[in-house]
């Protein structure tokens, strides 16, 4: 407690560092990853991806962070044990952000897609082991984050191999594939919007003081995804002879207008996982803040001000600037060659999958569901369009992540109490 009380601004200044950290392996690695179809499919440049990627992750950590984050995810480990030991605490979530944070620039240096959610929640178990033994964690929850890494994928990739048929049988193998894209694409722009409404209102809209009832989101998403259906008609109608004369997929300008709509699904995807994600790196900051703030108590929620959001939305645009392009190019280009078509068909089960476990309340990584849809897309050719050794990599670096944040946490919670002598 004397530790707190006399070194404030040394400990806010730390944690704000290693808040940034954090928030810039989650831009290298999680931001990368919802932005690797579009590039490797060429819907986008990767210049492109970055700018794209940074403003919506932007506005959505920032716009919709949320005024209330959990500090220390409560469902794995009740932070309200530590209430005796306030400057333990610190030394811990500073701890917890070194090991996400460097786990997660090791995994990106590789380009390894690997959550960061789970980065985080190995960190804390970790934390919780060393200093509360074994009783301390919430194994049944942790059991049901870790059955995620086979439901995920699994439900993204037989969706995304359905959404990907269902392309292909009424549209890439018609005679008249444009004329065919004009009538049956706006119906995929009408599923998109509905989802993107969805997502945002489930994960954003409570953050800005707008609370909606579950039929008024339903009720506003429906009328938006109407229009944007006939929005999206006239547009491809108006348009049909550009898109046929930018024709650089030779398929009759087709490719060009699933290009369209999943530039748009992964917009949504990077302003839902600004507005969820970026409480990985400040839900711990928030939590130091507080703690050090209030003279040593700790809260089980943690208030955000802006401040903090800032950092971390300025970090995870500097991650995706910085080291994104290595973890893109594996989701984009490793896994399996992509088409527009097919990225969207990923993307679109992704985001799918998402708002149904959002709305379930069933925890998901987002990296899993897109990595998923990605291999789901690649399936609709053959066993034989995948790179199986990448996949395996992929998978091996998803099963170590727990483990190697708690291991991390170990070490850099011992180190850092030797260096601040506590």
């Amino acid at each position: 407690m004397t530790f707190l009380l006399e070194n404030p601004y040394t400990i806010l200044i730390i944690a704000s560092m290693l808040g940034f950290f954090m928030a810039w392996g989650i831009g290298a690695n999680d931001v990368a990853n919802a932005m690797g179809t579009s590039v490797g499919s060429r819907a986008i440049t990767l210049k492109q991806a970055v700018i794209i990627a940074a403003i919506f992750e932007f506005l959505g950590a920032f716009l919709a962070g949320g005024e209330v984050t959990s500090t220390i995810r409560k469902e794995i480990v009740d932070p309200t044990i530590y209430d005796d030991k306030p400057t333990i605490f610190v030394i811990g979530m500073m701890s917890c952000l070194l090991a996400a944070g460097f786990w997660l620039l090791f995994a990106s240096r590789r380009g390894w897609p690997v959550s960061t959610t789970h980065s985080i929640v190995g960190a804390i178990v970790g934390f919780a082991l060393i200093t509360k033994g074994t009783s301390s964690v919430e194994w049944s929850k942790l059991g049901e984050i870790a059955s995620s890494w086979v439901t995920s994928p699994l439900i993204a990739g037989v969706l995304a191999f359905c959404i990907y048929l269902s392309a292909k049988k009424l549209i890439l193998e018609r005679q008249n594939k444009l004329a065919a894209a004009v009538n049956i694409i706006p119906f995929y722009a009408f599923l998109v919007t509905l989802v993107i409404c969805l997502v945002t209102a489930k994960k954003g809209l409570k953050y800005v003081g707008v609370n909606w009832t579950d039929n008024e989101v339903i009720i506003f998403s429906l009328s938006l995804s109407l229009m944007t259906l006939i929005g999206t008609f006239i547009f491809l109608k108006v348009n049909a002879s550009f898109l046929q004369s930018n024709n650089k997929y030779g398929t009759g300008g087709v490719e060009g207008a699933f290009g369209i709509l999943m530039v748009v699904t992964a917009c949504s995807l990077a302003f839902a996982h600004g507005s969820n994600d970026v409480a990985n790196a400040i839900g711990p900051l928030a939590a130091i803040v507080n703690v050090v703030q209030s003279g040593g108590v700790i809260a089980v929620d943690s208030t955000s001000p802006a401040w903090i959001l800032l950092i971390g939305a300025a970090g995870i645009v500097f991650g995706l600037a910085t080291l994104g392009h290595k973890v893109i190019k594996t989701v984009g280009e490793k896994i399996t060659k992509l088409t527009p078509s097919l990225g969207f068909s990923a993307n679109m089960s992704a985001s799918t999958t998402i708002v149904l476990a959002t709305y379930l309340g069933f925890p998901i990584s987002t990296t899993h569901t897109l990595v998923g849809a990605v291999i789901g897309v690649g399936l609709v050719n053959s066993v034989n369009a995948l790179d199986l050794k990448q996949i395996y990599r992929i998978i091996l670096s998803w099963l170590v992540t727990i483990p190697m944040g708690a291991f991390l946490t170990v070490l850099f919670y011992v180190l850092l109490r030797f260096i601040f002598g506590i």
